[in-house]
């Protein structure tokens, strides 16, 4: 065994393991930014994950399965949050015309009104980067081509399985 390729395995293991953490730890933190913004502005009744999931949804009209295989939530309990989100008044629902077993949501005004305000706040984040030249323009794409890459990648191990 060549001991210059096992310190090289390893040292890539080391690097893959801490991109993973370092995912999850950056999905966390524009978590917290998020709640920070709401509650600065006075928003109770709305957490963090449930504002990028208007954010997310934006003008566009689903299903609440459609959440989930369109990306545009991650956790195990959204009809938890759209529960909460259509009683707040953020979400409205509406029985499919063609399948009324299918129920089709989309944002009332008070939901645009988040969805605008994380819009803000992410134009606000980017020209923060931008000017202290944290990512230029083409290591933002070639990130956003790597993570994406990657994901096309578990895409492919879970349909294996």
């Amino acid at each position: 065994m060549d001991l210059d390729n096992t310190d090289d395995a390893q040292n890539q293991r080391t690097d893959f393991l801490e991109c993973l953490r370092l995912i999850e730890r950056l999905h966390r933190r524009i978590l917290d930014i998020l709640k920070f913004r709401l509650e600065a502005l006075g928003y109770t009744d709305i957490n963090s994950v449930q504002a990028l999931l208007l954010h997310n949804i934006g003008d566009r009209e689903m299903t609440a399965g459609e959440l989930r295989t369109r990306g545009y939530y991650l956790g195990s309990n959204v009809s938890y949050n759209l529960k909460k989100m259509v009683g707040n008044g953020y979400i409205r629902q509406e029985r499919s015309e063609h399948d009324l077993r299918s129920v089709r949501i989309k944002l009332s005004q008070k939901g645009l009104a988040i969805h605008n305000l994380i819009s803000e706040l992410f134009d606000q984040q980017l020209e923060q980067i931008s000017a202290e030249q944290l990512l230029a323009g083409e290591e933002l794409n070639s990130l956003r081509s790597q993570l994406k890459r990657l994901e096309t990648f578990w895409d492919h191990q879970i349909s294996v399985f």
